[in-house]
């Protein structure tokens, strides 16, 4: 016979399967909403000298988080956090690296939620108890001037923070410190500013404008027979080093859409073209200079061969200042010194210190943009020297043939691109300064740099014009070649 439950035992039964349940999402609840924090070393790790190292080798205590509340509560107590040890996965866009230490600019805050909030402050805070004044809204209202500079938010994932020691040379103190290797955040862009525009719409669209002009100049010297002399094949391969430094500093403008990989790569191009066609265009002003000082102008040298000497001497100074560039990139950094670049859009990114052999090679650094500018100059001093000397020699002189007439039409060519060339890096160096106006002004001189070439190589010189043109003319084959200085020798103007 079944016996039936009494209230008594249903409710206690009742009672207990609600406790058991309770105490089940109570543990199911503080395990899943456990905050995760990324470290960027092994939890006995920290970061000594850019790497991570064992704590108790450098006498070091571990790093454990400060949370601060979202009004600037120091010291909140999460409980159930839990760290997730590695480097963040940044994809394709930057990392970097940001050092929080005494008396810096930087400020990194991290919140009982995990997310970290980096502060770029317009003066120097060492009063610890000061960063919540930068949280605090009704504080921040009250005066522009500790408003913070810029901030920005990095989500779980895109982040990782842990204690930097720096051990500050041979004899020096230990510099302790908070490290946070972060991706690069994605900032709202308006379209409509005219500082965007210019910088991310008119200037990419300027340098592909400009690849393809020089790319127009590239192609007549190189297929019209009678200009493919020594200055006109020198001319072709200006134009192409030129045309190389355009397509790689396109790269560099949008530096949300690369890794510092790609990065470094399009520094590379950039700088080596470019220091290519300045040793090109010297050498072109020396052939010109020697060929004013030397008597007999008819040599038993072939273009060709001599096209080969200039080689050797352009691409083998180049490819050596370029390897002395990139050793002195990787290996030559003092110890502390700080890392920084600017990219063509403006943008600075700093590192303060290196990780490993690759990590944070975001840019070439500032030595190795020594190495490869200092040269420029160099060449420039040389060539003004080529200038005017040959111009000193063209007006002593009062009667010339046909090939001092078309070196001088040379000499007039490399003196406008020679000028057109300086300007234009001038102006790149002038970007540096962090002054938009200057940057605007850079931006117009390369967009220009492009066509004043096309005008001084082709549109000025009538002949070529001429040449250009008979190729769009049908005409009747003819059985015979001549050479440029006979089918122009009854007056061509060059």
């Amino acid at each position: 016979m079944l016996k039936m439950p009494t209230p008594t035992s249903t409710t206690t039964t009742i009672a207990f399967a609600i406790i058991v349940l309770s105490v089940i999402g109570f543990t199911h609840s503080t395990t899943t909403s456990s905050v995760r924090i990324n470290k960027c070393c092994e939890k006995f790790e920290v970061v000594y000298d850019g790497k991570c190292t064992v704590a108790a080798t450098v006498n070091a205590t571990v790093w454990k988080p400060e949370f601060i509340g979202r009004k600037g509560e120091r010291n909140v107590q999460v409980d159930n956090y839990r760290f997730i040890i590695g480097l963040p996965d940044c994809g394709t866009k930057q990392k970097f690296n940001i050092y929080e230490y005494h008396d810096s600019f930087d400020k990194l805050i991290l919140f009982p939620d995990g997310q970290l909030r980096h502060l770029i402050l317009r003066h120097h805070s060492s009063v610890q108890g000061s960063v919540s004044n930068y949280l605090d809204e009704d504080y921040i209202d009250a005066g522009d001037t500790n408003v913070p500079l810029l901030q920005y938010d990095y989500t779980q994932g895109l982040y990782c923070m842990d204690r930097a020691i720096g051990s500050g040379g041979e004899g020096g103190e230990l510099m302790e410190g908070l490290i946070a290797k972060v991706c690069s955040p994605k900032e709202e862009t308006h379209w409509t500013d005219s500082d965007v525009m210019l910088r991310k719409i008119i200037n990419p669209i300027c340098h592909g404008l400009a690849m393809i002009i020089l790319l127009v100049v590239a192609i007549i010297y190189f297929v019209l027979p009678t200009l493919r002399d020594l200055v006109g094949n020198m001319v072709t391969t200006i134009t192409m080093c030129l045309i190389v430094s355009q397509a790689a500093d396109l790269v560099r403008i949008f530096t949300e859409f690369s890794n510092h990989v790609s990065f470094l790569i399009a520094d590379l191009f950039f700088y080596v073209s470019l220091l290519g066609a300045f040793f090109w265009l010297n050498a072109m002003g020396y052939y010109i200079w020697k060929m004013f000082r030397t008597r007999n102008v008819f040599l038993r040298v072939s273009d060709g061969r001599k096209y080969c000497w200039y080689s050797g001497y352009a691409w083998g100074c180049t490819g050596t200042m370029a390897a002395i560039a990139v050793f002195a990139h990787f290996f030559l950094d003092l110890p502390g010194s700080n890392t920084s670049s600017v990219s063509n859009s403006g943008t600075e990114v700093h590192h303060p210190g290196r990780e490993s052999f690759f990590e944070g090679q975001d840019n070439i650094s500032w030595l190795g943009i020594a190495v490869f500018f200092t040269p420029i100059a160099f060449i420039i001093i040389v060539n003004i020297f080529f200038f005017v000397t040959t111009l000193r020699f063209i007006n002593r002189m009062h009667t010339y043939g046909r090939i001092h007439h078309k070196l001088r039409c040379s000499f007039v060519m490399f003196t406008l691109i020679f000028a057109t060339m300086s300007v234009a890096w001038l102006f790149l160096i002038l970007s540096w300064l962090h002054f938009d106006g200057l940057l605007y002004m850079h931006i117009i001189a390369n967009a220009l740099q492009a066509p004043c070439i096309l005008y001084i190589c082709v549109l000025r010189q009538k002949h070529v014009t001429f040449l250009v043109k008979s190729c769009f003319r049908d005409q009747a084959p003819q059985t015979t070649e001549w050479g440029d200085e006979m089918t122009y020798m009854n007056g061509g103007d060059y």
